[in-house]
């Protein structure tokens, strides 16, 4: 054994013990940065396209897909995404470039998809987590769904206000970006169960 041969001693492994525990701290923290941010994002996407729908309401004296009845979706003809895109917004809500204009909300990986219809009584916003409006099947999506009904209905629960989950799959079609209900949806918490989004942006439910 060498005579020269040491170690580290306690203080030395204490400080790196404190280092380490820093650095951790700083990444924990910046991944709650990151996902808060991401949630402001989202709310401030949906707000973009309520915008829009009450835009287009104030030009034309009628919500985006539209036809003859105050309900979005109502009539075969209702197309959200045509009357939305003729609309010709400066800002428009929807992503992609001309021609391949989508009704998505992209966040990182997660991408979100955006609905105009009807409760059969009530327009709505529907907003899935997914192109197929199945369950959310992960709790950022639910933190997500969270933030937006706390920053409109001041609540986290889902099951009351003019923002509410549901496992309740709609009636949706892509091509038109319309999405319907047969009856009011019924609310409830949100998990990663929850199938969709329903956002009462024209009334209170």
């Amino acid at each position: 054994m060498l005579k020269n041969q040491k170690g580290f001693t306690l203080i030395e492994l204490a400080i790196v013990l404190v280092i380490i525990g820093i650095i951790l701290g700083a990444v924990l923290k910046g991944q709650d940065l990151i996902q808060n941010a991401r949630a402001k994002q989202f709310i401030s996407k949906v707000k973009a396209w309520e915008v829009a729908q009450w835009t287009y309401y104030d030009r034309k004296g009628k919500f985006a897909g539209t036809t003859g009845s105050g309900l979005i979706g109502k009539n075969t003809n209702d197309d959200v995404k045509t009357d939305l895109l003729n609309a010709k917004f400066i800002n428009p809500p929807y992503e992609g470039t001309s021609g391949s204009e989508s009704n998505t909300i992209t966040l990182g990986s997660y991408v979100f998809y955006v609905y105009f219809g009807n409760d059969g009584t009530k327009n709505i916003m529907t907003i899935c987590s997914n192109s197929t409006c199945a369950a959310f099947g992960d709790d950022n999506i639910v933190s997500y769904a969270e933030a937006l009904d706390t920053s409109i209905d001041g609540t986290t629960d889902g099951t009351a206000g003019q923002v509410i989950g549901t496992t309740t799959t709609p009636t949706y079609s892509s091509a038109k970006w319309v999405a319907t209900f047969s009856t009011a949806p019924t609310a409830s918490a949100w998990t990663s169960s929850t199938v969709s989004i329903v956002y009462y942006f024209d009334a209170k439910r």
